[in-house]
């Protein structure tokens, strides 16, 4: 039987949209796009994940994946070859996402927006503040260009390193580790126009980046959200039913909660447990526009409350 095609929210602009996008690449599949607005409003997508609002989601009928944690185990589980975890090794390129997407990503952050300054449109700044929760200062990224173009130098010199032996890729063949840390450099190449300069005395990594750039983002297919939409409230979630025995805290199939992110975008997605592990949750929500969803988040960098 085939499978489903999957759906990926997202904006181009993205860089944890663009780890998805060359995950489509690497494992050769086709997908649908649905390409959502920067900034709130998103009508469409709100019914489906219960207020998450970072980018991007993915959806495969009424399952509904909030977190590039989460995306990826779920296309390594469908789609098993080319595996992004060679020889069965999925804990270190896994871990390593911790260092690429917190504080490697919030450098390269600190590096765009200081580069590109007064540019940055009010509605995005107000935008990105509610999602924070603090004020995006882009007037104090833009006085810290000069040291956030160290910090960026030192994690790109960490990739340099790896790739002293003369492998083409982070950890010998290609991994996740790949892919994550291929994220933070993307995201620099769209906008700081000095990084050629900033990676001038790196020649292995800007190497290594072309045959990242090679992959791809597999065939890609665009569709409305509405589209989305309306095939989420004509299928049934397939998520099977199962608990968690070595729970910590006692929580199984059926309990209340609220998931939210422990950093920013802190907006609870309320539901009934549907299953757990040490690395998933899975809570079953209705919406009237959504019908009956299951949402699917990582435990890693996620908080989970009574609701």
């Amino acid at each position: 039987m085939s499978q489903p095609t999957p759906i990926l929210h997202h904006f181009d602009q993205s860089p944890f949209s663009e780890k998805i996008r060359i995950i489509f690449g690497f494992k050769k599949l086709a997908w649908s796009s649905v390409r959502i607005s920067r900034i709130m409003p998103r009508p469409d997508l709100m019914p489906m994940t219960g207020g998450y609002r970072r980018t991007p989601t993915m959806q495969i009928g009424a399952d509904i994946y909030c977190d590039t944690q989460i995306i990826i185990r779920e296309l390594e589980r469908r789609y098993p070859t080319p595996s992004l975890f060679p020889g069965g090794h999925a804990g270190m390129p896994a871990a390593l996402g911790m260092w690429t997407d917190r504080p490697f990503f919030q450098n390269t952050v600190n590096l765009v927006f200081g580069f590109i300054g007064d540019k940055v449109p009010r509605e995005f700044i107000e935008d990105r503040e509610k999602l924070r929760g603090a004020k995006f200062d882009v007037a104090a990224m833009t006085v810290a260009l000069p040291q956030m173009r160290d910090q960026f130098r030192a994690h790109a010199d960490w990739i340099e390193a790896q790739l002293g032996d003369g492998k083409p890729w982070l950890l010998g063949e290609f991994s996740l580790a790949d892919v994550s840390a291929y994220m933070n450099v993307w995201y620099a190449r769209q906008s700081v126009a000095s990084i050629d300069e900033i990676l001038a005395h790196f020649p292995r990594l800007v190497a290594w980046e072309a045959r990242m750039r090679a992959v791809g983002h597999g065939t890609r297919t665009e569709m409305s959200s509405t589209e989305a939409l309306e095939i989420a409230a004509r299928s049934t979630p397939q998520s099977p039913v199962f608990g968690d025995p070595a729970d910590p805290n006692g929580r199984k199939p059926g309990d209340r909660v609220g998931v939210l992110p422990d950093d920013y975008g802190k907006v609870p997605v309320r539901g009934e447990i549907v299953s757990l592990s040490a690395q998933h949750i899975a809570i079953r929500r209705s919406d009237p526009r959504a019908g009956e969803v299951v949402v699917h988040f990582p435990r890693a960098g996620f908080l989970v409350v009574p609701d």
